[in-house]
């Protein structure tokens, strides 16, 4: 059985010049530290490609819980002068629900 994030969790972005936040939530708790295992900086930097071209920083929320994401964009890739469709970044959080967990890290059945 193939499992993406979203089958698990949703996700909130916001945007501040260069750098865009990405929220992770899961649905039941349970899947939080399946999320830790998941959204690295590596995998997040890897799966977003192009748009990010600076280090990816997750903040853990265990009391939450939650992953807050910020992601580096390029210098002249701000809110108000990037070239992109979605200029504000608010489709980062749909894109980033697509990557995939990791084999075996789901031990128990995704929400349906």
């Amino acid at each position: 059985m193939s499992v993406r994030l979203y089958d698990v969790a949703h996700a909130r972005t916001g945007d501040k010049g260069n750098l865009n936040t990405i929220a992770l939530i899961p649905y039941d708790p349970a899947w939080y530290p399946v999320l830790c295992e998941t959204a690295t900086p590596e995998r997040v930097a890897d799966f977003l490609g192009e748009r990010v071209r600076g280090p990816v920083t997750v903040h853990r929320l265990d009391r939450l819980p939650a992953l807050l994401l910020v992601c580096a964009r390029a210098c002249e890739d701000t809110v108000t002068t990037s070239l992109y469709l979605d200029t504000h970044g608010k489709s980062l959080g749909s894109v980033l629900l697509g990557l995939p967990l990791e084999a075996g890290a789901t031990p128990w059945p995704a929400r349906g």
